[in-house]
């Protein structure tokens, strides 16, 4: 990999992973702002600001942005996260320029119209309502707000009706005041590019962006508990988590390759125990988000009301059984996994463009795939074994969306693990 970082006199991050045979180029902003920055009152607002940003500059308007874009053949496209907002387009080579001045100029110079801004305020409404009606989608929502309670970290990142509703345009700009500056961004590209040329050209695109200072945020805080939420629909979902930990902790990658082989896979102990081996569900599965100082292991099963006292059964034998120990050929099979999974990523632009930007967010400078790839492979079954161990003696907690009726109590739940 060629990767090659500058950081300007205004404090903008500039980084870029050369693909000299690719055709196409990926660019991104990478803004170090999310849900775990918003206060209470606008939570939300993070993912209204990104939405907002299509809506028109004061110089394209949204039916613009599109055209120019498709004009290229480009693709734009952004999301929102509890820990950032990204935006990033991929066009070919030749039309780099395009893609700059586009996504530039969205990122810095949005309208925030009164008009388009109660119209898009009501695209995000039916978003969420869209959420809430999608039970395997908000029962992870309120996974976090159980894991993290009263905290800007453990809010949905579409908001609330409530707190959407309450947004106006002026909750917007001064929120991008504050965050969108040079010292919060990180601008990204992965593809057939030279990076002192690309340099040149976002120093003069973003010459107009304040610098602005870095800004800080509360340390999330595991509390862990219930949320029960009960809906007349066919399938229990539910989720069970425990304290996990952050990207930049030595034991990361130990827990990611733990998650694999505890339910990320076909062979997976979940999926063979719950699925192949019972038929007690269709979906089931593991996994471990991480934050830079923070993390959450989750694990998350769809089936019925008639099955759920059986698979809450198994659910915490396997859980107690791995707790016990894994096996040598698991470990090798997850670390595998897990390097297939980065190296096949290595072929998309925009995958390359996106974790380059996360990378340098994480460790301040931008970590090669063969840096990652050595840690996974100096990973060891006691390493391994010790991180689920860890992982289980935390306080759990619970989320499930449906017919809620045979799930045990939370009290029962404890003493289970206990």
């Amino acid at each position: 990999m060629d990767i090659h970082s500058t950081t300007l006199s205004s404090g903008l991050r500039v980084v870029t992973d050369s693909m000299p045979q690719a055709e196409t180029i990926t660019i991104g902003v990478f803004v170090e702002v999310g849900t775990r920055h918003e206060e209470l009152a606008v939570h939300g607002i993070s993912h209204m600001l990104e939405h907002m940003t299509f809506k028109g500059t004061t110089t394209r308007s949204a039916y613009k942005i599109a055209e120019e874009m498709d004009n290229v053949g480009g693709h734009l496209n952004a999301y929102t996260s509890r820990d950032h907002t990204a935006y990033y387009a991929t066009v070919l080579k030749k039309d780099i320029s395009t893609a700059i001045a586009i996504i530039s100029d969205i990122v810095i110079n949005p309208l925030i119209d009164g008009t388009e801004f109660c119209r898009e305020q009501n695209v995000v409404l039916q978003e969420i309502y869209q959420s809430e009606d999608t039970p395997d989608d908000i029962v992870f929502d309120h996974l976090m707000s159980a894991a993290y309670p009263d905290q800007s970290i453990g809010l949905p990142i579409l908001g609330t009706v409530q707190s959407v509703k309450k947004m106006v345009p002026e909750d917007l700009k001064s929120y991008m005041q504050k965050y969108y500056t040079c010292s919060n961004i990180i601008v990204s590209a992965a593809g057939n590019i030279e990076h002192e040329n690309f340099v040149h050209k976002i120093k003069d695109s973003f010459a107009s962006l304040a610098i602005g200072s870095t800004i800080g945020y509360d340390q999330p805080l595991y509390v862990g508990g219930d949320k029960r939420t009960p809906k007349p629909i066919e399938q229990l979902h539910l989720t069970l988590g425990f304290k996990g930990v952050g990207y930049q902790s030595s034991n990361y990658y130990a827990l990611s390759t733990f998650s694999t082989l505890f339910g990320e896979g076909l062979s997976s102990r979940l999926f063979q125990e719950v699925r192949e081996k019972r038929g007690l569900a269709y979906s089931v599965f593991s996994s471990h988000s991480g934050y830079i100082d923070s993390g959450l292991f989750s694990i998350y099963v769809g089936s019925t009301k008639q099955e759920t006292k059986e698979l809450i059964r198994v659910l915490i034998r396997e859980i107690i059984r791995i707790s016990e120990g894994v096996k040598n050929d698991e470990v090798e099979r997850a670390k595998t996994q897990i390097k297939a999974g980065l190296l096949m990523g290595l072929e998309s632009t925009s995958n390359r463009c996106i974790q380059l930007a996360r990378q340098t967010a994480i460790h301040k400078q931008p970590i090669n795939v063969e840096e990652i790839i050595q840690k996974i492979d100096s990973l060891d079954i006691e390493t391994v074994s010790k991180a689920a161990q860890v992982l289980f003696q935390n306080r759990p907690t619970l989320a499930v969306v449906g017919q809620i009726d045979e799930v045990l109590s939370y009290e029962e739940l404890r003493t289970q693990f206990n």
